[in-house]
């Protein structure tokens, strides 16, 4: 039997528990908290639950399998695990790691900073009687267009600074010290918070209508086809799929690893997350509409607009204890936020390294200042026009593109039978042969490729958000091509010790 000996120094989490925690810290974030219960209210309650679960059996949990297997199989992040199976395939690690750490942390860590600016605000409810003008009018200050920047946000200028030590000072750190540690305080306290909400909210009048509106089942909405694309598209990116995370964080598990195991739990763990803010989140709206007499049509609000706006004003009008709630909530937002920003900017950290073999601490630094200074387009008065836009394109394109790549590598070119007997060999949980080739090899690639022509139909028959054009293609397209070009840059550069090197294989 082969043994693997590596050649170089790699660290590894101090526990299991560790990992898991990790794992489920980068899943989980603000998208869980906003996205998951309006989308659930918008498809059919409960019923959108049938095509959601699916969805995660179907697609989510054999791609977070794929994903893990192959960091732990190759012992690499993205772009040295791509590399080490062929050297034509490592600019799609690169694409990975750096369109999201040039791109999607940017606005990212600004939108936590927001939510760090309303924790604060908790203490003196300073959103007033109008949370939509105060958040649109005095805190982001909009601006006519993208084009017209306006000044810098200090507020946020500042809270993004905050947002960029705490990811510097726990990546900095290491994995066992830092990232370990951190989430082994984050995930406990994330979920002790969000009893807390969930507990509280409940018994308030109004909530049980609150959460029969989140669950009531309308099966009928299950002949629509968009409710399962929205299903599907959920599951793909609440799982921190396609992001390069997954495939660093299990590059450093000891060898023997129960990769399928640690893929059902990291995965349910999340859904069950999501489902359980939702109930927080409807209990609370359900108050409010009990209290206003209005229509939940009229109360809930999707995304930003649903953290931001609707729920703070739902905060303002409780009978008692409205700050402790409310630090509490955006207290919830800024741990969901963070715990993801760090894996985000682990996953480029271990790739620099990989290739580079520079220290942690000067990577570290150095990116960091340049995701500050990077995210600081954001901070301007045009700043939700640039995140709306970039977020639309790196999400819909950039990261499906990058995962019907990674499907198709590892399912035909690599076999995906190659990664299923080294997941088998190191698990006691068994990968069946037909469930998961069938969904790395044909399943998934399909769905995802349906989602893509599904976002460019959308496209070309109107302009995303009735942006003009110019914005969409300077803004939009172009980010995702030129993440593309600096890939290939990086992927062209020699390694300091080849991938394949990295491994000794002896008898």
């Amino acid at each position: 039997m082969k043994k693997d000996v590596f050649i170089h120094h790699r660290p590894q989490w101090k526990t299991h528990i560790g990992f898991v925690l990790a794992a489920v810290g980068s899943a989980i974030g603000l998208g869980n908290i906003w996205r998951f219960p309006y989308l659930c209210y918008k498809n059919g309650g409960g019923a959108f639950l049938i095509p959601y679960f699916i969805a995660l059996f179907v697609v989510g949990i054999p791609l977070m399998i794929l994903e893990i297997g192959l960091g732990h199989k190759m012992r690499g992040s993205a772009p040295a695990s791509f590399a080490s199976i062929s050297k034509k395939w490592e600019w799609l690690g690169w694409w990975q790691v750096i369109f999201v750490m040039f791109g999607i942390v940017l606005y990212y860590s600004v939108v936590i900073s927001w939510c760090f600016n309303f924790f604060f605000y908790s203490f003196n409810l300073s959103w007033g009687a109008d949370p939509n003008a105060f958040f649109f009018q005095k805190f982001l200050v909009v601006s006519k267009g993208p084009f017209d920047l306006g000044d810098l946000r200090t507020p946020i200028l500042f809270c993004l600074l905050l947002v960029w030590l705490c990811n510097w000072v726990i990546v900095f750190s290491g994995v066992q010290k830092g990232l370990e540690r951190a989430n082994k305080i984050f995930m406990p306290l994330l979920i002790l918070l969000t009893l807390i909400i969930v507990v509280w909210s409940i018994k308030l009048p109004g909530a049980r209508e609150g959460i029969a509106v989140y669950l009531k089942p309308d099966f009928s909405r299950l002949k629509d086809i968009k409710v399962w694309m929205d299903a599907f598209s959920q599951i793909f990116f609440t799982l921190s799929l396609g992001f390069g995370i997954m495939i660093a964080y299990a590059s450093y598990l000891p060898k023997r690893s129960e990769i399928v195991r640690d893929s059902f739990i990291i995965s349910i763990f999340n859904c069950l997350f999501s489902l359980l803010a939702g109930f927080g989140v409807f209990s609370i709206l359900g108050y409010m509409v009990h209290s206003t007499s209005k229509g939940f049509s009229e109360v809930v609000d999707q995304s930003i607009g649903l953290a931001f706006v609707a729920y703070p004003k739902a905060i303002s009008m409780l009978p008692a204890f409205q700050r402790g709630f409310g630090l509490i909530f955006f207290g919830i937002l800024v741990i969901a936020g963070l715990s993801s920003a760090i894996s985000i900017l682990e996953a480029f950290t271990s790739a620099i390294i990989d290739k580079f073999h520079y220290s942690r601490k000067l990577v570290v630094s150095v990116l960091s200042v340049a995701g500050f200074l990077g995210g600081i387009i954001f901070t301007t008065q045009a700043g939700i026009y640039w995140l709306d836009i970039v977020d639309h394109f790196l999400t819909q394109y950039g990261l499906v593109l990058a995962a019907i790549f990674e499907c198709v590598i590892l399912g035909w070119f690599y076999k995906a039978a190659k990664l299923r007997e080294h997941i088998n060999h190191y698990s006691r949980w068994n990968l069946n042969k037909w469930w998961w080739d069938s969904s790395v090899k044909v399943i998934t690639p399909v769905v995802l490729i349906s989602l893509l022509a599904s976002s460019l139909i959308e496209e070309f028959s109107k302009p995303y958000g009735d942006y003009p054009w110019l914005a969409i293609v300077v803004i939009g397209r172009d980010w995702l091509i030129y993440t593309l070009f600096f890939a290939v840059i990086v992927a062209s550069h020699a390694w300091k010790i080849e991938p394949k090197n990295r491994m000794l294989s002896l008898e």
